[in-house]
């Protein structure tokens, strides 16, 4: 059973809403939209501070009753992040146990990159299953879409590193890529594992309500139509409302 918090991810595609700015005002908006999970993005927030971060999941888990996902993107991956990799995926390690003991009101699941400084990556993934919090490992191709037998290796070595939930963002070029990426979303949920596929961008906006019926466990939205954190998000609201119809 994967879960993030409370939330089961095998009864229900989750809607992640990315928070990247006023971090206590918009999960709020974002609770009021109907949105069931926050990720808190430090790296488009400007939190450096440990101090700082602990107490913004604090106050947004307070505030909303929501889980939390925190994520401390590299800019190779399309994060805003300034810094040396220790201490931007130190952090991470650092909210997961933060005050040396696991906060109640701390994070419920973070996401690390696949292709982070191996080391770095695996101390993240390592402190995070010490602490009972979902590991998502990701990985974002900004250019293309990988092939089909690509796109499962790079799932499949998610998996190996310690993922409980394999998140691929890619950028189609064509139906065809898209049409691939589902394909590979419905196998691996067909073998019992979870995973997160999207497909960005305007040819793959579709991908944002439609991969769930495939076995995305997760989809990721935006607060309002010009604030997305990667090409083609939606807004929480209209994710909610789309996704609902096609029940």
């Amino acid at each position: 059973m994967t879960h993030i918090g409370p939330f089961d991810l095998e009864q229900k595609t989750a809607v992640v809403a990315v928070i990247l700015e006023k971090p206590i005002d918009s999960s709020k908006k974002a609770a009021e939209k109907g949105t069931d999970i926050l990720e808190v993005r430090l790296d488009l927030l400007g939190v450096k501070d440990l101090e700082r971060a602990a107490e913004t999941v604090r106050e947004i888990k307070s505030e909303t009753g929501l889980p939390v996902i925190v994520t401390n993107r590299s800019r190779k991956e399309g994060g805003k992040w300034e810094g040396k990799e220790r201490e931007r995926t130190g952090l991470l390690t650092g909210l997961l146990s933060f005050k040396d003991g696991p906060d109640k009101n701390g994070p419920d699941a973070v996401d690390i990159e696949l292709f982070a400084d191996r080391e770095e990556r695996d101390k993240v993934i390592k402190v995070a299953k010490e602490y009972g919090k979902t590991v998502i490992v990701s990985s974002h191709d900004f250019l293309k879409t990988p092939s089909l037998q690509e796109m499962k290796a790079i799932l499949e070595e998610m998996f190996l590193s310690g993922a409980d939930i394999a998140k691929l963002a890619v950028m189609p070029q064509s139906m065809e890529d898209v049409l691939n990426l589902l394909r590979v979303t419905l196998d691996f949920r067909g073998a019992g594992k979870s995973v997160c596929t999207i497909a960005m961008g305007e040819q793959g906006k579709h991908t944002r309500v439609i991969a769930p019926l495939y076995g995305s466990v997760l989809t990721y939205a935006s607060m309002e139509k010009d604030s997305a954190a990667a090409p083609g998000q939606l807004p929480v609201d209209e994710v909610k409302k789309i996704m609902e119809m096609l029940k």
